[in-house]
């Protein structure tokens, strides 16, 4: 029996990232993002450990909520560190889709 995957993911954003999002309405991605082909997301039992591991050290962090659904077929729940899957978006994220934020300092 498979579980299912959460409704919801996070992206953690720079306080620039998260700046030009609201601007621009949409967030083609990171750096990293752009490198891989896909929007990196965590789900909530994985947000501290990509905190940890990305971006330690850095304030001003943004975490924008993200209504996976909204997102459609783009959404595929992939292996990645430890095995554990992880939820990525294979085009943009639009602004439509986060349902909150809330703000790392």
């Amino acid at each position: 029996m498979t579980t299912p995957h959460p409704g919801t993911a996070y992206k953690i954003l720079t306080a620039d990232q998260w700046a030009q999002f609201q601007t621009d309405g949409i967030f083609h991605g990171a750096p990293v993002d752009l490198a891989d082909g896909y929007i990196h997301l965590s789900a909530a039992d994985q947000l501290q450990g990509t905190l940890d591991k990305h971006f330690a050290g850095q304030s001003g962090l943004v975490i924008a909520e993200v209504d996976l659904a909204a997102l459609g077929e783009s959404v595929k729940w992939e292996v990645s560190r430890g095995g554990a899957l992880f939820p990525h978006i294979y085009g943009p994220l639009p602004m439509a889709a986060v349902l909150g934020t809330r703000g790392l300092d």
